[in-house]
């Protein structure tokens, strides 16, 4: 099987071969802990051997949701937030087209088992990730009198933003079908067994699927959380799914010098400890913005405890080399940077030449959009690695969905094992109830 590649060779100015020696037996020893499920939050390890052994016939389910809204409805708005849309946003953003909710209709169609055009894949729309009323106002004015489905997504059904979210689109669809009507058109994507949203299902017959209680949200991209979503928009999660999978077999069998996860959880911690307290994931695709957006969450709400952690922040290439770059150049010395590349592009177009070479471009004739990209990735790498700057970079083959399960993956074991190594619990989230208390005092909530 082919995987992704991690290369922290262009860091070896920074990390010398004896600080990789000194962290290989605690990067085992984090991996060992967790692999044997003994370490702190043990009981939040569903995601660990999920990809294969996930219910079967919930993954049906799915598939078969995913298909009856797109027979049924021409926009599928999302309602859930962090976890509860950040995978599925990302995966979306990734395999799909950059214009996705653009194309004319007969451009947004999946393919039918046969390979022939399959159902209009419908418009897909996120809410429940903020408390704007602006934005929820013009959301309403784009699905106009169009019809629509709704994946509510929370665990309790109480978190502010998506319950707010949810009760506005519920009273649409019954004011538009009735209750009968609008119980079609909801699928709900919460416990299986308790909390607010899983009692209204059960009252009002909407589908469910289940957020396992050994799953936390930043972990759940693979359950129904974020399957649901990616299945509506026509992405193959059977190949999303495979892909985790033989990552899942690999990471947890390879000797240190060949696990990409294992290095790469040491090279992270090892500029840690040499005072490289932020992380930047760099990308040179505008696919993977939405990836960092989720490896965001994924990073920040696991390891910032305790007064510990690195810091994750993003960035997208070249754009922000020009708002960013001098201060990653010439700013203070206290970062690193993890850079996402795909190695064979989805299209490409080649530059031409223009009669007497107005622009100053003609000495790009012949060559290609990606070339051109990869050569201002290797030139920038340079710059910043002189500049006292550690870059690592990881590669993936293609954008597909088989290489993003292995994506997803790759970061959710090395975000665990760096967690442990630093002697925090990676799966609570203590300090984001923090501010919950204030707002709902300051709301009047009893």
């Amino acid at each position: 099987m082919q995987l992704l590649s991690f290369d922290p060779s262009p860091s070896d100015a920074f990390i010398a071969p004896h600080e990789w020696a000194a962290i290989e037996p605690q990067i085992n020893a984090a991996a060992k802990l967790l692999d044997n499920r003994q370490g702190p939050g043990h009981e939040f390890l569903g995601w660990l051997d999920l990809p294969a052994k996930y219910d079967r016939s919930e993954f049906k389910r799915i598939k078969a949701a995913a298909k009856r809204i797109q027979r049924q409805s021409e926009v599928l708005i999302v309602i859930g937030i962090g976890g509860s849309y950040l995978g599925s946003k990302a995966a979306i953003e990734f395999c799909g087209h950059h214009f996705y909710n653009n194309l004319p209709k007969k451009q947004r169609r999946g393919l039918a088992a046969d390979g022939k055009p399959g159902p209009l894949l419908p418009e897909i729309y996120f809410a429940g990730t903020n408390i704007s009323g602006t934005y929820l106002t013009q959301l309403l004015e784009v699905i106009g009198t169009r019809d629509f489905s709704v994946n509510v997504i929370s665990k309790s059904g109480t978190t502010t933003e998506p319950a707010v979210a949810f009760r506005i689109f519920k009273k649409l669809l019954e004011e538009r079908h009735g209750k009968e009507g609008a119980q079609s058109r909801i699928y709900a994507t919460t416990d299986k067994s308790r909390g607010a949203l899983k009692t209204l299902a059960s009252k009002e017959g909407y589908e469910t699927f289940v957020v396992p209680d050994d799953v936390g949200g930043r972990f759940s991209v693979l359950t129904a959380v974020g399957l649901l979503p990616i299945a509506s928009a026509g992405i193959d999660i059977d190949q999303l799914m495979k892909g985790a999978a033989d990552a899942r077999i690999h990471y947890k069998s390879a000797p240190f010098a060949e696990n990409e996860v294992l290095r790469y959880a040491a090279a992270r911690n090892i500029l840690l400890r040499k005072g490289k307290e932020i992380e930047l994931l760099v990308n040179y695709e505008p696919r993977f913005h939405y990836i960092a957006e989720w490896w965001k969450q994924l990073f920040g709400e696991s390891e910032g405890k305790d007064g510990k952690g690195l810091f994750p922040a993003s960035v997208d290439f070249t754009a922000d080399l020009h708002s960013m770059g001098q201060y990653i150049q010439d700013g203070r010395r206290h970062l690193f940077e993890t850079v996402l590349n795909i190695e064979t592009p989805e299209s490409d177009l080649t530059i031409e030449a223009i009669a007497g070479d107005p622009d100053g471009l003609n000495y790009l004739a012949g060559k290609t959009l990606d070339y051109v990209n990869k050569k201002a990735a290797e030139g920038t790498l340079m710059a910043h690695t002189d500049g006292g700057v550690p870059n690592l970079r990881i590669s993936l083959p293609e954008a597909t969905p088989y290489f993003l399960g292995q994506l997803f993956y790759f970061f959710e074991k090395t975000c665990a094992i760096s967690g442990y190594l630093s002697g925090v619990n990676p799966f609570d989230q203590e300090g984001v109830e923090a501010y919950k208390k204030n707002m709902f005092a300051l709301l009047g909530k009893k």
